[in-house]
């Protein structure tokens, strides 16, 4: 079974994460999901992303696939679907019931809007497991308060809707019990509009903000790979994750 649904509506894209209940981006759905943002045009008013079932959006990038040889091979897949999102031309939006950590949080927070259900959760944990997350590290400082966006990167505890909403980063909080009519009605607000003149308005809006994505997620990237990477708290961290053990640092 395809772990991304893709599919055509007549004013929208909508991508699924289809690997329930926490749809995990691992490497085989993150070469889905890169595939199927390569698919999208910009004959529409927008793409959609969700996540399969009512637990999460997504609970974040695969564990096992950042170790070893395979953590490249991972962050690349991953990383092509931001350098992706981020030159699209079509209003993007993340339709978030349940929780999104880690790289799911990110893949929300990478959309122009997000609409959340009030069960939702917003997070970064990866600092628990010894390492960060190279495109929060981006967002977290350009989205949020910088002392806000530190505290969720260094912490790693999630925030709910409802504070996700109060921080600026989530746009509508809905009820669960009415997610997609909720979700529906505010997206009517685009879908009503001409899809030409939002493409148009978007690009404004983002030529009057500072620029440099691909440079900065370069550079963090290498600070990732090749430092991170290396230590041994990574190390630990993650294996102590698999092996379901609580980690002993030895801060290096």
């Amino acid at each position: 079974m395809a772990k991304i649904h893709f599919e055509t509506r007549a004013d929208s894209y909508r991508i699924t994460l289809n690997d329930p209940p926490l749809n995990i981006l691992d490497l085989e759905m993150l070469n889905e999901l890169r595939d199927a943002l390569g698919r999208v045009g910009k004959d529409r008013h927008l793409l959609v992303i969700t996540g399969s079932g009512p637990k999460a959006f997504s609970a974040g990038a695969s564990v096992s696939d950042h170790l070893g040889d395979r953590v490249k091979t991972m962050l690349a897949s991953f990383h092509d679907c931001f350098r992706i999102l981020d030159k699209l031309e079509i209003v993007t939006v993340a339709l978030v019931n349940g929780v999104a950590l880690g790289g799911g949080c990110e893949l929300a927070l990478a959309c122009d809007f997000v609409i959340a259900s009030d069960r939702a959760s917003f997070g970064q944990p990866e600092i628990k497991l010894g390492v960060f997350p190279p495109v929060a590290a981006i967002q977290l400082s350009s989205q949020l308060p910088p002392r806000r966006g530190l505290e969720l990167l260094l912490t790693g505890e999630p925030i709910d809707a409802a504070t996700a909403a109060g921080l600026g980063i989530v746009n509508k909080v809905c009820a669960a019990a009415d997610f997609e009519a909720g979700s529906s009605e505010w997206l009517s607000k685009l879908t009503t509009k001409s899809a030409a003149a939002l493409r148009f308005a978007k690009l404004a809006f983002r030529k009057g903000q500072s620029d440099g994505f691909e440079r900065k997620l370069a550079e963090i990237e290498k600070l990732y790979l090749d430092e991170l990477m290396n230590s041994d708290d990574a190390t630990e961290g993650l294996n102590a994750f698999l092996e379901k053990r609580k980690p002993e640092w030895n801060h290096r």
